[in-house]
C-alpha cells in the first residue's frame, strides 16, 4: 500500500511538471500584462462617449484575459487530485499550486469586478444621458 502510495505521489510529480508550464504561462501573463489592464480601468472617464470607448478597448482585454483565466482553471482542475496526498515530498508542490490558485481566483474576481463596474457605469451614464436630454427637450 506504501509502494503504490509513493508511486501515486511519483505520477502526480510528474504530471504537476507537465502542467507547471501552463501555470508558469498564465501566471506570468497575469503578472506581466492582466494587472496592468485592470489598472487601466480603475479610473472611468466623465463622459459617456469615452467611457463607451474604454468599455469597447475593455471588451478585447477581456477576451484574452478570459481565456488565461479558463486555462489556468482547466490547469488546476487536473490538479485537484493532490488534495488526497499530504507527504512531505508533495508538500513543496502543493505550496506552488496553491499560490497559482490563489494567484488565478484573485485575478478572475478582479476581472469580473472590474467588467461589471464599467458595465454598470455605461448603463448610469446611458442614464443619465436620457434624463439630461428629456429635460432640454422639456426645457424647449
Amino acid at each position: 500500500m506504501l509502494s503504490n502510495k509513493r508511486i501515486q505521489e511519483l505520477e502526480l510529480v510528474m504530471e504537476f511538471e507537465k502542467v507547471e508550464e501552463c501555470f508558469k504561462e498564465v501566471s506570468s501573463w497575469i503578472e506581466n500584462v492582466g494587472r496592468k489592464g485592470l489598472k487601466e480601468t480603475v479610473n472611468l472617464d466623465d463622459s459617456l462617449e469615452m467611457l463607451l470607448q474604454t468599455q469597447k478597448q475593455f471588451k478585447g482585454f477581456d477576451l484574452v484575459a478570459s481565456e488565461y483565466c479558463k486555462r489556468g482553471q482547466e490547469a488546476l482542475k487536473k490538479m485537484d487530485r493532490w488534495e488526497d496526498f499530504s507527504s512531505v515530498d508533495v508538500h513543496s508542490y502543493r505550496v506552488k499550486l496553491q499560490t497559482y490558485r490563489d494567484q488565478l481566483e484573485e485575478f478572475c474576481t478582479q476581472l469580473d469586478e472590474t467588467r461589471h463596474r464599467i458595465c454598470e457605469t455605461v448603463r448610469l451614464y446611458e442614464f443619465f444621458d436620457k434624463v439630461r436630454r428629456g429635460i432640454c427637450c422639456t426645457e424647449e
